[in-house]
Parts: structure tokens; C-alpha cells; sequence
């Protein structure tokens, strides 16, 4: 994408969308007053503290402090650039994103090299794999087919040290841009060579289909049998999930996501006609997996290797799922026959000889106690006192709900102990507490400015406040002018714009802070405010003016107590 896109547009998208719409599609918020509250989806919780604000369109974490409009809220909650998240929002209004050119650059155009220099390997990559019969046979022995090869970028790295560097590294900067993008590992001497070699490749795209990664399976006897890209600016093993722009790509709105374990279960199944698969990249399931794969789908199956490895991928799977288990959210785990995995069992039996495995599925509950209770005697006091150690602190790790409220009961009737609701979730449904700010006249103009930014249009701005000297006059002047240059500009943007400022922390905390007082009356509170903001200052210029004089036909003053006379002097001539 070219060009920025103008500010007036953003302002004009902000005010047609309506965060509660935005927020409220992605999590469960629950009414607090005139609020909304949610288990904030930017840090692990038990009780709520991410705070939805209709009336100034803006979202605040307490706990981890994420803070935002809409379309911040939708760059962090779905890992967006901002031109997408901008493109997102406005074609779910009907509107058309405008351009307009400008020199300076934004993140995605400083990452723009290294997605060109991937997007040329990907090429590249797939243009040797035509080359090489190996490397085709391989696939053709796993039944892919080319329909396969073709969505999901298949390719193949020749068994050369400088394959990728002879065709792409042509100078310096082609090599750091190689660099920057994963593809080359360095010799103790300094010398760069490629990493993939001999290996069938499998691009790893990111939301919008980019490559953005690699990895790459030998096709022999070697180790590492997998080798992914290395962590990049671009590419975060821990947050991503292999196959998941296909996956989207199958349906609108998919009904479940099935997360297997390797590149080939999830082409074997789409293959198939199975295309909610999605894999891990060579890691344990995180906490960020479980929550992409819920972003997209209710209900996740798990599915692994029935063999010990797969087991214990499967346990560390549902750990990372319970902090991301809010109600609505199902998750099952599947495990395959001994000897098989998703790949072979779906070539061996056919779509619907998998998705019978998949109905056996074992929902998170009977999994969880079943895991738990194979390690202990329940039939003894010992076995079930152990049993509700262990189970108590990771039923404790879920979100406040009613899956939450039924865990707790499911594990008093296994032990017989009587239920106790831990004092975390006694205090649930507890309204946020708020920073209090203490109130001053330039406190009040700037909690409604940052409520509603328009006001400051809407009222006569004394010429006066041009000469207010008070703590905070400073920034309410540099507010208001922000507004009079951007007139739509919205609450969250407004506080954002004095990111790098000293003043940010302290606007922060005052948007915050409850605003007392009608909305219908914000425009005349914010008027009386300005008038008395001058009308006040003005009387203490002229005591501390009679103080000065009178301290100077008497003793005489120092320099700085001169220089604020005159400055005192001078502002009442402006006056008079």
C-alpha cells in the first residue's frame, strides 16, 4: 500500500464506528454502569480490569495498561498493521480508504524490503522445486497434489551453500536484507551462507498471505528433521500458526479449527478437503496459539500423536488453553491410533474415516480430570487431597465464567471436599477502581476535551488563556490547538498525539478519571471553566502585582522578582 492515509479520513472512521461493536465482537463484555468490562485479552487475568469507555471510544486495560481507539484495539487484538486495520474497519462501513503521498514512512513500508526479499525467495524456492525430480518425488510419495503445491507455496532449497545468495544476495544490501529475513546462518569467520539446503520448503504466511518464514524438512536422513526461519522482525514462532491464511481463506467464518502438529498433517487434511487445519511451528502450543486459533473459531480441536510425545504436547496444549477459556469457547483433544498421525490416518481412511476420530474427541473437562486422576488414587483421602492440589491452581488460571464456576464443582465431587470460592473470584463483578484526580479548574477543561474533543470548537476560547500561568495551562493550550488542527480527531488519538511527551502520563490519568456533571451541560461546564480560569488567574496576577510593587517601594526586588513584575505589568496593559 502507497501513501498515507489522511488523518481527516481516520477521524471520520473513528466517528462512524462504535467500539462497543468492535471490542464486543471479540470478547465477552459485561455491562459495568455506563462501562463495559472484559478479561483483558493482552495479559493473563482472573478478574476483569479491561475497561471499554462508550462515551469517549476508547478501551484501558488497568493491569497491563493497553490503552486505544478501535483501530488500535484491532492492531493488537489480530496482530494488524495499521493500514489494515484501517482498511478492516472501514470496509465493514462501506467506506473507500483514501491515499495520499507522502515521503515519510510508515512501519510496514520500513518492513517492506524484507516482505519483497521473502516474497522472491518464496519464488524462487518454488521454481527449483519444478527443477529438482527429489524434491517432487517427495511430494508425490506424501499425495500431494499440485492443487496443494500450489496454495500453500511449496517449494525446494537445492543442496548448495549459496544457492539463495548466487540468485538474490547481489550486494550488500541484498545480503542484509537476506540477513534480516532468516535465510542466511554465519560461519565463526564472518562468512554468511544459505540456511535452507537440501530441504523442501513450506512458506509460513502471516494474516495477509506474505511470507513471512520458512521451514524446511530434509528429504533424507539429517537433523534437524525441521528447521524453521529464525525469530525475525517479522516472524515470532510463539504467535503464529502454520496454514492459518489458508484456513481463513476456506470459509468466513469458520465453525472450528483443528490444530495439528506438522506442515504435512495440515496439507494432507486440506488435501482432503479437511481446510480448518492449522498447525504449530515446531513448538509447544503457547498461550498466543490457543488464543489466534479462538480468535477464529469456538471451538478448537487438538489433535496428536497417541504416542507419550503427543500426550505431553497435548497437557502443555491445554495449559496454554485455560487462561483463554471465556464462556462461548470449547476446546477438545484428539489422539490418533498408535503408529499414525493426522497425515497418514487421513490418506489411509479418507475425509470421513478422520472425522470419525475427531466425533471421539475428548472435551477439555473429561481431559483435564482424566490426566489428573490417572496419577492419583481417588478411592483414598491421600489421592484426592493430591487431586485437588493439583487441579485447584490451574482451574484457578481460567477467565470468571460459568465454565469456570462448573470446574470448581466437577472437582468438589471428585474429592468430597466442600466447595471454596477462592477470594479472586469472591471480588469479580467488582466495579474497575479509577485513579482519582484531584479537581482543578484547568483538571476539568481537560477531562472534558479529552471526553469529547469537539467542545473545544464549540466554545469562545479566552484570549486570555494565552497568558494563564498555572500548573497544567501549558497543556490544555497545546490540547485545544491539537483539536483546531485535526476538528474530528478522537479521544484516544487526541491522548496518543502526546505519546512522547511529558504530558502524556498525567492526560492519561485525567481521561480516566469518572467526569461528573450531564453530558447535556458539558458545553457550558467547559465554558464557566475557561472564563474562570482566566477570571482567576487574572485576580492572583493582580495580588501578587500590589505585592511586588509594594515589596519594591520598600526593599527593593531581585532580578527574577523584576522580571515577573514586568511580565505582570505587561499583561495588564493587554487587558486595559
Amino acid at each position: 500500500m502507497s501513501g498515507l492515509i489522511p488523518e481527516a479520513f481516520i477521524d471520520e472512521l473513528l466517528q462512524r464506528v462504535d467500539i462497543v461493536d468492535v471490542v464486543g465482537a471479540r470478547l465477552a463484555l459485561k455491562r459495568a454502569g455506563k462501562e463495559f468490562q472484559a478479561l483483558c485479552p493482552f495479559h493473563d487475568e482472573r478478574t476483569p480490569s479491561f475497561a471499554v469507555v462508550p462515551q469517549k471510544q476508547f478501551f484501558h486495560c488497568f493491569g497491563c495498561g493497553a490503552h486505544g481507539s478501535a483501530l488500535k484495539f484491532l492492531m493488537d487484538y489480530e496482530g494488524l498493521s495499521f493500514p489494515d486495520a484501517v482498511e478492516q474497519l472501514a470496509a465493514q462501513l462501506g467506506m473507500k480508504v483514501p491515499r495520499e503521498n507522502s515521503a515519510r514512512a510508515s512501519e510496514e513500508d520500513r518492513h517492506a524490503p524484507i516482505y519483497a526479499i521473502l516474497a522472491e525467495a518464496t519464488t524462487w524456492f518454488q521454481q527449483e522445486l519444478t527443477g529438482h525430480p527429489r524434491a517432487r518425488a517427495y511430494f508425490e510419495r506424501r499425495e500431494v497434489g499440485p492443487d496443494m503445491v500450489e496454495r500453500y507455496a511449496l517449494g525446494y532449497a537445492p543442496d548448495r551453500w549459496d544457492g539463495l545468495i548466487g540468485k538474490l544476495g547481489r550486494g550488500p544490501e541484498r545480503m542484509a536484507l537476506l540477513g534480516a529475513a532468516g535465510l542466511l546462518s554465519t560461519r565463526d569467520s564472518g562468512q554468511s551462507y544459505d540456511k535452507f539446503r537440501d530441504r523442501v520448503m513450506f512458506p509460513i504466511q502471516d494474516r495477509r498471505g506474505r511470507a513471512i518464514g520458512f521451514g524446511g524438512r530434509v528429504l533424507d536422513q539429517g537433523e534437524p528433521k525441521y528447521l524453521n526461519s529464525p525469530e525475525t522482525p517479522l516472524f515470532h514462532k510463539g504467535r503464529e500458526l502454520y496454514g492459518l491464511w489458508q484456513a481463513r481463506q476456506s470459509a468466513q467464518k469458520l465453525k472450528r479449527m483443528i490444530v495439528v502438529e506438522g506442515y504435512m498433517d495440515v496439507i494432507a487434511l486440506a488435501q482432503h478437503g479437511i481446510e480448518e487445519c492449522v498447525a504449530a511451528l515446531g513448538t509447544a502450543t503457547t498461550r498466543e496459539h490457543a488464543e489466534l486459533a479462538f480468535r477464529n473459531a469456538e471451538d478448537v480441536v487438538f489433535c496428536f500423536d497417541g504416542d507419550r510425545a503427543g500426550r505431553q504436547a497435548a497437557w502443555r496444549a491445554l495449559e496454554s488453553t485455560l487462561p483463554r477459556l471465556t464462556d462461548g469457547r470449547q476446546a477438545h483433544f484428539a489422539f490418533m491410533p498408535d503408529g499414525e498421525d493426522p497425515d497418514s490416518l487421513v490418506r489411509k481412511f479418507g475425509a470421513e474415516g478422520f472425522r470419525r476420530y475427531l466425533t471421539d474427541a475428548l472435551p477439555l473437562s473429561d481431559y483435564f480430570f482424566a490426566g489428573l486422576t490417572a496419577e492419583v488414587d481417588i478411592g483414598s483421602i491421600d489421592g484426592r487431597a493430591r487431586l485437588a492440589a493439583r487441579a485447584q491452581p490451574l482451574i484457578e488460571q481460567m477467565p470468571d465464567g460459568a465454565f469456570r464456576d462448573l470446574m470448581r464443582e466437577a472437582l468438589a465431587e471428585r474429592t468430597g471436599a466442600k466447595r471454596v470460592v477462592p477470594a479472586a473470584a469472591k471480588a469479580v463483578g467488582k466495579r474497575i477502581t479509577r485513579p482519582t484526580v484531584q479537581r482543578t479548574l484547568v483538571r476539568n477543561a481537560l477531562s472534558l476535551l479529552l471526553t469529547r474533543p469537539q467542545l473545544a470548537l464549540e466554545v469562545r476560547v479566552p484570549a486570555a488563556l494565552a497568558r494563564v500561568d498555572k500548573p497544567g495551562a501549558d497543556i490544555l493550550r497545546e490540547v485545544i490547538e491539537r483539536i483546531r488542527l485535526r476538528p474530528g480527531i478522537a479521544p484516544a488519538d487526541l491522548i496518543d498525539s502526546f505519546a512522547d511527551t511529558p504530558a502524556h502520563p498525567a492526560l492519561l490519568k485525567i481521561s480516566l478519571a469518572e467526569l461528573p456533571g450531564d453530558e447535556e451541560g458539558w458545553r457550558e461546564d467547559l465554558d464557566s471553566a475557561l472564563v474562570r480560569l482566566v477570571t482567576q488567574s487574572e485576580s492572583d496576577d493582580d495580588r501578587r502585582r500590589a505585592e511586588l510593587s509594594g515589596k519594591w517601594a520598600a526593599d527593593g526586588l531581585n532580578d527574577n522578582e523584576k522580571r515577573e513584575l514586568k511580565r505582570l505589568m505587561d499583561n495588564r496593559r493587554q487587558v486595559d
